[in-house]
C-alpha cells in the first residue's frame, strides 16, 4: 500500500474520506471498526461481521475500501493507533494538555462518578434480574477472567461462597484452563468478565458451556454484540476514558449489586453462612492463642 507524504492515513481519516461513498453495511462496519478498534485488532473477519450483522466478505470490502490493502493490513494499523492511545506517554501528555488545576484525586474521584453513573443508566432492570436468576438457580458458579478482570472473577466467587452458595474462581490461561473447565456442568453458570478483548480462552470457555449446556452471564464494555448469540444474558460495564480509574471499577460495583440483590433472595441461607464464617474465625483466633508458645521470663541479675 502506498501512503502520499503528510497525508493523514489514521483510521479515522480514512473513514471520514471514504463514508460518502460507501455502502450502507459498509459504514456500518467502518463505524464499528473505529469505535471498537481494541477488539477488532483481534476479530477476524467472520467475528467483525458477527458483530456488524453483516459478513465477513462485506468486512473484507470494508477494509478496502478504507485503502488498506486487506485483513492483515487493517489490523496493524488498529494495533499501532491503539498502542499509541494507550500509552503512559500519550495519556500523560494529553492530561497535561487538558490540565485545568484540578488535583489527581479530584479528578480520579470525578471519573469514577461519572463511571458509575453511566454504568447505572446503561443497566437494564429486565437484564439485571435475569442474571441474578442464572445466579440463584445455578448449581455451582463458575467465574472467569483474565488479568484485572481474574481479581473481579475471584471476588464474586468470595462473596458468593460467603452466601452459602457454591462458587469457584478461574483465571487460567493455556492447558490449566482446560483443568477449571471439566466439571463445568449443565445446571451451572459461568459468570465472564471481560472488557474488550478477545482471547483465545474466552472462546473456548463459550465453546464448551455450550456443549455442556451451562449458561452464560457476560459482563464487558463492548462484546455485547460479539456475543449476543453464545451468552444468555449481559450487562454493560464501561471502561474508562483516561486510565485515572482501574478498568474493572464498573464491573466490581455491578457484582456488588448481583450479591446483594441475590442475598435478598434467601437470606436465610445467607444469615446462615454468614453465622458459620464468624463461627469458624473466631475457633481460628482462639485455636492460635491456644497454640501460641508461652512468654518467657527473663531471670533477674544478680
Amino acid at each position: 500500500m502506498t501512503e502520499q507524504s503528510g497525508e493523514d492515513r489514521s483510521l479515522s481519516a480514512r473513514i471520514n474520506q471514504s463514508l460518502a461513498g460507501m455502502s450502507r453495511a459498509e459504514r456500518i462496519v467502518a463505524e464499528y471498526l473505529r469505535d471498537h478498534a481494541r477488539h477488532a485488532i483481534f476479530a477476524t473477519a467472520e467475528q467483525i461481521g458477527g458483530a456488524t450483522r453483516t459478513s465477513d466478505a462485506t468486512v473484507v470490502r470494508t477494509a478496502k475500501s478504507l485503502g488498506f490493502d486487506g485483513m492483515l493490513d487493517l489490523r496493524r494499523t488498529l494495533a499501532a493507533e491503539v498502542v499509541v492511545e494507550t500509552s503512559a506517554v500519550h495519556h500523560f501528555q494529553v492530561d497535561r494538555a487538558d490540565d485545568d488545576g484540578d488535583s489527581a484525586i479530584a479528578r480520579v474521584f470525578t471519573e469514577a462518578a461519572e463511571r458509575l453513573a453511566s454504568t447505572w443508566r446503561l443497566v437494564d432492570e429486565d437484564d439485571f434480574a435475569a442474571a441474578v436468576g442464572l445466579l440463584d438457580e445455578a448449581r455451582e458458579v463458575l467465574a472467569f477472567g483474565l488479568g484485572g478482570s481474574g481479581l473481579v472473577a475471584r471476588y464474586l466467587a468470595l462473596r458468593l461462597t460467603r452466601m452459602g452458595r457454591r462458587a469457584r474462581a478461574s483465571w487460567a490461561t493455556g492447558f490449566q484452563l482446560a483443568d477449571d473447565l471439566l466439571g463445568l456442568r449443565a445446571d451451572d453458570v459461568v459468570v465472564l468478565y471481560t472488557p474488550s478483548r478477545l482471547l483465545a480462552e474466552i472462546e473456548v470457555v463459550l465453546d464448551h458451556a455450550r456443549t455442556v449446556g451451562a449458561r452464560v452471564l457476560l459482563v464487558s464494555s463492548t462484546l455485547q454484540a460479539q456475543f449476543a448469540d453464545r451468552v444468555d444474558v449481559t450487562l454493560t460495564a464501561p471502561q474508562s476514558a483516561s486510565n485515572f480509574t482501574g478498568e474493572m471499577l464498573a464491573a466490581e460495583v455491578l457484582t456488588d449489586a448481583l450479591v446483594l440483590q441475590l442475598a435478598s433472595r434467601d437470606e436465610a441461607r445467607s444469615t446462615r453462612a454468614s453465622e458459620l464464617l464468624t463461627s469458624l474465625r473466631s475457633e481460628l483466633v482462639q485455636g492460635g492463642e491456644r497454640s501460641a508458645p508461652p512468654k518467657r521470663r527473663r531471670k533477674r541479675q544478680a
